[in-house]
């Protein structure tokens, strides 16, 4: 059960980091976030 856990939040956090790479400078910049804070928010989602 642990395995299933740990791929559902592996996916979480490439689902978080895909979708806010995606998007332009300036929509990050509207939401407030940094390019190079992406990873950082992605980890936070888990």
């Amino acid at each position: 059960m642990n395995m299933m856990l740990t791929y559902s939040k592996w996916r979480a956090y490439n689902r978080t980091r895909d979708a806010l790479q995606r998007l332009g400078d300036r929509e990050l910049s509207d939401l407030g976030i940094k390019r190079g804070e992406i990873e950082e928010i992605a980890r936070r989602s888990l």
